[in-house]
């Protein structure tokens, strides 16, 4: 087939990338013709891009041939994408040619050019937002994404077009950008010209006439509001109204908490931290500290749940830490246990249970599984080649050799799995292969083995795969991981080892082995629960009434998306299977990786050392999970985030509501008259938590922190633009209004505080202390927004949340936790050499943008004048652009960064 183009033509930028994503589907033959050049013989008038396929007929719609390319990859059709390109032809495109023909042909500015495209930008950005997914119809890139962002590239990899607050539009903008198809396509196409490549194409161009009923707010949440239709005001209202009484009766708690036939059972999972590694930050994040988050919104939610973790503890690791420390490996594990729970009860991890693995209870059920895959056929025996380390005078484990990677190349693979491409290896596979305890190089002798006849149990895998990803909440990565190792074909996988310490075998001719520790580990969730309560099987034999979630990073996906699985599901024990399987990506520490022995990065046992209260790490690693693609772990983000995102935002505004409580009305919630707009607040209050809802019922635990921030801001806005500390002054009426904006600023912290509860438990608690918030409205989130605090009620001291993050102090960690490879965050020579005078300029300045935002956001709040805001915007953007040059930052983003 053969793809005909134009460079200066808008629909080759997106027909292009699409190619580029087709590459290896097939043959694809890209010519570069003039755009008033005939390609299509039937048409009465130039068109271009057209793509002539391999019948001899033709495409020549954008949209289109960008679907044609797509279904060549294997991507199915869907109702939504197809809307989304029904809605860029008939809505996004008009819109857009004007305002390029205003940019390019007129020579228009930034506001005269957004202004057609305005509403186009901020529906993209709510929908993003709302959908909580990456991508415009779901978790993966479909048509729809491609040709959107070809038809928006050309105005948007201008920073200027791309409005600031419409986080999600940029994150998606910036997500697809950085793709090498895209790239290729805009270079092609634009020549690093941005929109001006289009001049010659746009000259021919009749004038656009003015877009009638498009004119909409330069702020979102004005938009937003808008959009709410009075029925939803008025249930807003009346749900405010019923106030605590319409609080459900508290559940009883159960000890042992144990599944209740008729309601929402919920068994949460985290993967099983090995005893022997102190857990960095990234380990917290991605098992304990996620499904933490999960179990305590749960709790909130009402839900019969269950939370349980444990020390993963036999295995060569165990032997090989306990020879180095002159201990028993059961020493070992006693020792480390210690400091595992030591850890998480300080990060203030809720669990039901914390076990272990070495107990009676993981020998019995392991065995009994074990015994029953072998009686129905799914064990083999086989004598394989193994690695051992003759210096060591022990056959080595699989993370205990370290070589190439026979796939990728990856220098540093272990054992039983490759870091970078996934892939399993037999350690015999590796090239240059080296023991880890001594650096030698192991010989290949030959051993008996048992193996789990997975290819025997794929058919039973896949069927009930089926069965379980539709409606389930697995995470993309999950699904991928899941599918392409199904995809290659599963092989049967060695279940022993020839260790001492471990489960034993209990077969004939293999005594002197135990199992592989992965083939026995996932087993310790059932074996806790069974040390927990002796009815474990009304959890983990109950699959049609528990829903069970595990929470891991993405390495653990194959253990527990197909060995898990495929053993319990080969025991045919009607045992519960996993629903939702969350995995995270991998959280990296500034440019590098962890490294306990390096002294790179900051572990569990040293986090409580550094001063920095446990919630705020907490909020932070949240606020940076992984969920999509890496992350990195940075002391001046936290920084930034600290001193924006808690104190000055968060933290001021329930700081503020409170303390107008006090200040102005004795420490009791005045009486409240709600007038319109506080209406319309009420229901903006409740679409933001029923979001919040919608993004934690997914497991989209970053995303829905979000929510509790935006709230806050709303809350801060609302507090400016009505200003009770100068009503308050004011006559009766003005009193009145006083009153009842303190009175709802109030109840929006008190919602706050049950929001938070799952994210910063302690900082939870104290807002709920100082506020008194009563008793059954503290363990309970409906999906409306009540009056907790009604007129009258008493609250208790207000006093301040949190702490300002210095550099110094930051810069002082950076180095503590650098390790000998680290090096500092690279600044600009102007930043090396500020002085005690320039820290106090920029402070002053830093106040200054604080009050010129706030006089923005008053401004656009009350509707003012476009050229006053405008000159007032400017303003900002000039003290922001003063702030940068004294802290020695760029005063533009860089292009094509990516967003952490």
């Amino acid at each position: 087939m053969r793809l005909f183009v134009s460079e200066g033509a808008p629909g080759s930028l997106p027909v292009l990338a699409a190619a580029g994503r087709a590459r290896g589907s097939a043959e694809v033959l890209i010519s570069t013709v003039g755009p008033e050049e005939c390609v299509v013989p039937f048409l009465t008038r130039p068109k271009i891009p057209v793509l002539q396929l391999d019948s001899g007929n033709y495409l020549f719609s954008t949209s289109a041939i960008c679907r044609y390319f797509f279904l060549l990859s294997g991507w199915e059709q869907d109702d939504l994408t197809n809307q989304w390109l029904e809605w860029e032809a008939t809505e996004l495109q008009p819109a857009l040619s004007a305002a390029f023909y205003y940019l390019v042909v007129q020579g228009k500015k930034r506001e005269d050019v957004l202004d057609p495209v305005r509403r186009a930008l901020t529906h993209i950005d709510h929908s993003l937002s709302r959908r909580s997914c990456p991508f415009l119809a779901g978790e993966t890139e479909s048509v729809a994404d491609i040709v959107l962002w070809g038809a928006l590239y050309p105005l948007l990899q201008d920073p200027a077009y791309l409005p600031e607050e419409l986080g999600a539009l940029r994150s998606w903008f910036q997500t697809l950008s950085i793709q090498e198809p895209c790239q290729q396509a805009a270079e092609t196409v634009l020549k690093q010209q941005g929109a001006l490549a289009f001049r010659p194409y746009l000259q021919k161009q009749p004038q656009p006439s003015p877009l009638e009923g498009r004119a909409v707010s330069n702020e979102p949440e004005e938009e937003e509001l808008a959009t709410l239709s009075e029925e939803e005001i008025a249930m807003a209202v009346t749900a405010w109204e019923r106030g605590l009484g319409s609080l459900p009766t508290l559940r009883p708690q159960q000890n042992p908490v144990l599944p209740v036939a008729g309601e929402r059972n919920v068994l949460i999972t985290s993967a099983l931290p090995y005893v022997n590694n102190v857990p960095h930050l990234g380990n917290i994040i991605g098992c304990v500290l996620s499904a933490d988050v999960f179990a305590r919104y749960s709790r909130l939610r009402q839900w019969n749940t269950l939370y349980l973790c444990g020390t993963d503890e036999y295995g060569t690791a165990t032997e090989t830490k306990a020879m180095e420390e002159g201990l028993t490996p059961q020493q070992i594990c006693d020792k480390y246990h210690i400091i595992h729970a030591d850890i998480y009860r300080w990060f203030n991890i809720s669990f039901d249970i914390f076990g272990r693995t070495t107990t009676p209870q993981q020998t019995l059920i392991t065995q009994d599984i074990f015994q029953r895959l072998l009686v129905r056929g799914f064990v083999l025996q086989d004598t394989v080649e193994q690695l051992r380390c003759e210096r060591c005078a022990r056959f080595l484990a699989d993370r205990f050799v370290e070589g190439v990677c026979p796939f990728c190349g990856y220098e540093e693979a272990r054992g039983d799995q490759c870091d970078k491409c996934g892939k399993l290896i037999n350690a015999i596979e590796l090239k240059k292969p080296q023991c880890k305890v001594c650096r030698s190089c192991p010989v290949v002798k030959s051993s008996k083995h048992l193996f789990l006849d997975l290819p025997k149990l794929e058919k039973r895998l896949e069927e009930w795969l089926e069965k379980t990803l539709p409606g389930s909440d697995w995470t993309t990565n999950a699904q991928f991981i899941t599918r392409s190792w199904l995809r290659d074909g599963l092989k049967p996988r060695c279940i022993t080892r020839d260790l001492k310490w471990g489960t034993p075998v209990p077969l004939e001719g293999f005594e002197d082995k135990v199992f592989y520790v992965w083939f026995d580990a996932t087993f310790g969730y059932i074996s806790i629960t069974a040390n927990y309560t002796d009815e474990w099987e009304r959890w983990w034999k109950n699959p049609e009434q528990v829903d069970l979630y595990q929470f891991m990073a993405k390495d653990n996906v194959p253990f527990h998306g197909l060995v898990f699985p495929c053993s319990v599901l080969g025991a045919e024990d009607n045992y519960t299977l996993v629903k939702h399987l969350i995995a995270t990506e991998y959280l990296n520490y500034e440019d590098g990786k962890f490294s306990k022995s390096r002294g790179v990065g900051v572990f569990g046992d040293m986090a409580q050392d550094t001063g920095i209260p446990a919630d705020i790490w907490r909020f932070y690693l949240l606020y940076i999970r992984p969920e999509g693609q890496d992350s990195a772990f940075s002391w001046t983000d936290m920084l930034l985030k600290n001193n924006s995102e808690l104190l000055n935002n968060l933290g001021n505004f329930i700081n503020r509501a409170g303390m107008f409580v006090s200040k102005f009305f004795g420490g009791r919630v005045p009486e409240m008259v709600l007038i319109p707009d506080d209406q319309r607040l009420l229901a903006h209050v409740t679409m933001e938590l029923r979001h919040f809802h919608q993004l934690l019922e997914k497991v989209r635990i970053r995303d829905a922190l979000r929510s509790i921030l935006t709230i806050s801001r709303h809350g801060n806005q609302y507090i400016q633009v009505n200003e009770p500390w100068k009503r308050i002054k004011g006559n009766e009426a003005d009193r009145q209004r006083a009153g009842t904006v303190t009175g709802l600023a109030v109840n929006i912290a008190a919602l706050l505080s049950i929001m938070l509860q799952p994210y910063m438990p302690a900082v939870s608690a104290t807002i709920q202390a100082q506020l008194q918030l009563p008793p059954p409205a503290c363990n309970i989130l409906l999906t409306d927004f009540l009056c907790t605090l009604p007129a009258g009620h008493q609250i208790g001291t207000v006093s301040p949340l949190f702490q300002k993050l210095e550099n110094d102090q930051m810069e002082g960690l950076r180095q503590r936790f650098g390790g000998g490879q680290a090096k500092p965050s690279p600044k600009p020579a102007a930043a090396e050499t500020v002085t005690a005078t320039g820290q106090q300029q920029i402070h002053m300045l830093m106040n200054e943008v604080t009050k010129q935002g706030n006089i923005v956001r008053e401004l656009k709040a009350q509707k003012a004048d476009k050229n006053q805001v405008a000159a007032e915007v400017a303003k900002l953007l000039e003290l922001k652009k003063q702030l940068a040059l004294a802290e020695g930052k760029p005063t533009e983003p860089p292009k094509g960064k990516k967003k952490k």
